[in-house]
């Protein structure tokens, strides 16, 4: 940190996420290995080279949201702010006229409102522009999951939506660290959410070549850094932190979960959608994120991968974790949660820097499941399996997106 900045300390968690609908059961899932994965039922999935997703289950938004909200609502944004609420009242946070106006909001999303977006373009081609609806557009827009989890909480601070691909929940979460270090706002409610399991979403993404199709065994679909992975697996979900100044933290008593410490973000400027060769712009974003915070290399206790189980990401960032560590990178646990949760695509950098903040919170690391077959190329502890408890002081989250965003997020023990 530079001199003069203030400190930012994470107060409250929440997420909505394929192995649990708050924070108590993903974390839950995430210790006992929970597999999210099962076939596609938010769709007819029967056409479809991949018929197998990470979808959210049993989602009752009833008790945050109103039913006609709910209704309205693209679903990417009902998961945004139900997590958002969460992570509010984890914080014991009150919104009202004395702070409103130093209380924003980040939320990225990857794509948005795809859901409403591709329901309104069949309402289009059968029944004509008059029968469009009046919320299609503020319902695609990939800022409405901040907008209206800053109407529902009265928040009047910073506002932004972050649309670097999978990258954009962790820069969202970058960006209101910087704000508050900065003194431009007391509080920020960040995160990501992403609802894009829709037929539209998964032919694209199978048409790209990036999902798995072993639709004969979804459930071991997710294997990063496993010598068989053959893609991702789309999910969904959202994950959002309250982030603090330490002043106001403590002059509230609130409970500090973690302090975030460091924020790289870099661009591959490589391929629209491979790394580039060797993890180099992931390296660089991690040595950002370290210099940020002060630290060494050595003092690093868990890399939260971005682990997708696609070849060219795992191998990667096998090398990216291996150029920025060094020799300490195979002394240290590194998972990917993505095993379990399937990949969120802007959601996946909030619920996994929740998963962060936990795994220092409760000195547990999740782990990889469906690792059986080593990878000469992926030569990391990647946690195969169950979950290990270990001294976790310090986490370094990994993020990157299409278009060869990079982000890493460095979180600490408070001391």
């Amino acid at each position: 940190m530079v001199e003069g900045l203030r400190r930012v300390v994470v107060t409250g968690l929440g997420a909505v996420t394929p192995i649990g609908n708050d924070v108590a059961s993903y974390w839950e899932g995430l210790r006992s290995a929970r597999n999210g994965v099962a076939p596609i039922t938010l769709f007819d999935a029967s056409r479809h080279a991949c018929r197998f997703a990470a979808e959210v289950k049993n989602f009752d938004p009833a008790g945050w949201l109103e039913p006609k909200e709910a209704k309205r609502w693209d679903r990417f944004c009902q998961f945004g702010v139900v997590a958002a609420k969460q992570a509010v009242l984890h914080a014991g946070l009150s919104i009202d006229d004395s702070n409103r106006h130093r209380v924003g909001v980040s939320i990225g999303s990857g794509v948005g409102g795809l859901l409403m977006m591709e329901s309104q373009a069949h309402v289009l081609a059968d029944r004509g522009p008059d029968r469009v609806s009046p919320f299609c557009v503020p319902m695609m827009i990939p800022n409405m999951a901040t907008g209206l989890a800053a109407i529902a909480l009265g928040a009047q601070g910073p506002s932004s939506a972050v649309a670097t691909a999978c990258a954009a929940g962790s820069n969202a979460i970058g960006d209101a660290f910087r704000l508050i270090q900065l003194g431009m706002a007391d509080a920020m409610v960040c995160g990501g959410a992403e609802s894009a399991i829709t037929p539209l979403g998964v032919a694209g993404f199978a048409s790209a070549k990036a999902l798995s199709f072993r639709n004969d065994d979804p459930a071991s679909a997710s294997r990063p850094f496993d010598r068989d992975r053959n893609g991702f697996v789309i999910g969904e979900g959202a994950g959002v932190l309250v982030l603090e100044s330490l002043e106001q933290a403590i002059a509230r008593g609130a409970t500090i979960l973690a302090e975030i410490v460091g924020y790289g973000t870099t661009c591959d400027a490589h391929h629209i959608t491979a790394p580039s060769p060797g993890g180099t712009g992931g390296a660089q974003a991690m040595r950002l994120a370290l210099a940020d915070a002060h630290l060494e290399p050595e003092s690093v206790s868990y890399v939260n991968a971005h682990g997708t189980s696609t070849q060219a990401n795992d191998s990667n960032e096998t090398a990216a974790i291996k150029s920025a560590l060094g020799a300490h990178a195979l002394r240290i646990p590194v998972s990917s949660t993505k095993s379990m949760t399937g990949h969120l695509l802007g959601g996946s950098g909030g619920i996994e820097a929740v998963a962060s903040v936990l795994a220092i919170g409760q000195n547990l690391v999740p782990p990889t499941i469906n690792y059986h077959t080593p990878d000469p190329a992926c030569d990391l502890d990647v946690v195969p399996n169950q979950a290990r408890e270990v001294a976790v002081d310090v986490v370094l989250s990994n993020s990157f997106g299409f278009g060869g965003h990079n982000v890493c997020l460095a979180f600490r023990r408070m001391t």
